[in-house]
């Protein structure tokens, strides 16, 4: 009986990484019109100063804020955004909405100032029943992850990760849930899987989709985490420190974990924080940790941070773009910020 269920485990793994490793392949196929979903107008004002009280300021820990943008649409669905994935040239970028919905389009510049969005389209994410995955009751689309034409969604409340063949169907592609390791099941409902990252070929665990949970504890009060397929899937945890939890992370070409998380109390308020977190130390059972590079509070021009991931420059310079969920919120904004990561 054991013996079957380690060859059956041995199998999903398999099965899993090499979904993410032949993804790539798929992803140069064109996609027809009606796939791209429906079009929107999404309206940007900039933000001059990520400090507004000191214009001057612009070094913050590890990053060099670049530039910035409120955005704004008449498309009630647009907003509540929890995961984001851009493009290594800063163009193209796929975001997701905690409501199930997706957002396509392209960033534009003037130089380097980032000045908004164009030709945006979404569309509903759809099950393998082709029908709207929120007539199941999944909502909570927290987590995105993308490993060429191949998108991962981790839904937070019900506890799975979907997955998509955007090369296939656009952002009308059908979603069909991936296995999982068992202990995401157990969860708490509104603290599941909130960062998802596929590690691509030439880094530790090539195959391995990474999940990390907002605030799923173990029993030393650290945050769960899990490698789903890859050489060693497992689980290991993240150090909890300050009261952060996990809203998203990404995978930098050095090979290590930037894990945005973020705060809120009554008497502090809404606080954001970046940890630099080597794959290296990344395996079954371990305990990672890493040093704070970036850490602010409502006094800088930030709201519910939730979405994080980077691309290269023109210059060589390695460009972070963070996005945030406004909850649908009116006291709330939709922020996306960019800063220059400097490496010292």
């Amino acid at each position: 009986m054991a013996d079957g269920l380690t060859r059956r485990r041995v199998l999903q793994g398999a099965a899993v990484a090499s979904g993410l490793l032949a993804a790539r392949a798929a992803g140069a196929r064109a996609l027809e019109p009606a796939l791209v979903g429906a079009p929107i107008a999404v309206s940007a004002r900039p933000i001059p100063s990520f400090d507004p009280r000191d214009a001057s300021h612009v070094r913050f820990g590890s990053l060099q804020y670049r530039s910035g943008v409120v955005l704004t649409s008449p498309f009630k669905g647009f907003g509540g955004l929890s995961g984001f994935r851009i493009a290594r040239d800063g163009r193209a970028f796929t975001m997701i909405s905690d409501k199930a919905n997706w957002f396509t389009g392209r960033l534009t510049y003037s130089g380097t100032q980032v000045t908004g969005l164009a030709d945006v389209r979404t569309a509903p994410m759809r099950g393998s029943d082709g029908n709207r995955i929120t007539a199941r009751g999944w909502y909570d689309s927290e987590s995105l992850a993308l490993d060429g034409a191949i998108a991962y969604v981790g839904l937070e409340r019900v506890h799975r990760i979907l997955r998509f063949d955007l090369g296939r169907g656009g952002i009308r592609a059908l979603g069909e849930p991936i296995i999982i390791p068992p202990p995401i099941g157990n969860l708490p409902s509104n603290k599941g899987i909130e960062a998802l990252i596929a590690v691509g070929e030439g880094q530790k665990l090539a195959g391995t989709l990474i999940a990390i949970s907002e605030r799923g504890l173990d029993a030393e009060g650290n945050i769960l985490a899990f490698l789903i397929g890859g050489p060693t899937p497992g689980q290991f945890s993240v150090t909890r420190s300050n009261n952060f939890d996990i809203s998203d992370a990404t995978l930098l070409p050095s090979g290590d974990l930037l894990v945005l998380e973020r705060k809120f109390s009554l008497l502090s308020g809404v606080g954001i924080r970046i940890r630099r977190i080597p794959l290296a130390a990344v395996a079954p059972g371990a305990l990672v940790d890493g040093p704070a590079i970036f850490e602010a509070d409502l006094g800088y021009e930030i709201d519910n941070m939730e979405g994080i991931d980077w691309h290269t420059a023109d210059n060589g310079d390695i460009v972070l773009t963070m996005v945030s969920d406004d909850n649908f919120s009116m006291i709330q904004r939709t922020l996306l910020l960019q800063f220059t990561l400097v490496e010292e």
